[in-house]
């Protein structure tokens, strides 16, 4: 797999690691990935959450050695980090997410401008045949 690619964590884990995996992955936090997976186990998926936790338990490799001290120094920020503890002052902080949010809406627009174009028109009358 890629450097930065999907892990089972191990040393955070409760279970097995996948939630704490897919935290690392995502650039967000341990707690809220277990709690969408017990949300979706609880709003009746039980059994497709039962049985994509086992898939990837048995697909996704433990993560290699310090792989977590290497994800977060790639990471600009995460949700509900707190700056003063990642060694960044709040307005450098703002300005990644400020960035992040402009490429983010370059992105929109460029996605907005080909939905709205006539060779998108034209692509999925073609796909519709």
């Amino acid at each position: 797999m890629a450097s930065n690619g999907l892990y089972r964590d191990v040393e955070n884990r409760k279970l097995t690691g996948v939630c704490a995996g897919l935290a690392n992955y995502f650039g967000i936090e341990v707690w809220l990935v277990r709690i969408l997976f017990m949300s979706a186990a609880l709003l009746g998926g039980l059994f497709l959450v039962v049985l994509a936790y086992i898939a990837l338990t048995l697909m996704v490799e433990k993560q290699p050695a310090n792989y977590v001290n290497q994800v977060k120094m790639q990471q600009d920020h995460t949700l509900k980090s707190k700056p003063w503890k990642a060694g960044k002052t709040p307005s450098a902080l703002l300005s990644n997410i400020h960035k992040d949010v402009d490429q983010m809406e370059t992105s929109l627009r460029n996605i907005e401008a080909y939905v709205t174009s006539d060779a998108f028109k034209v692509n999925r009358e073609f796909n519709k045949l």
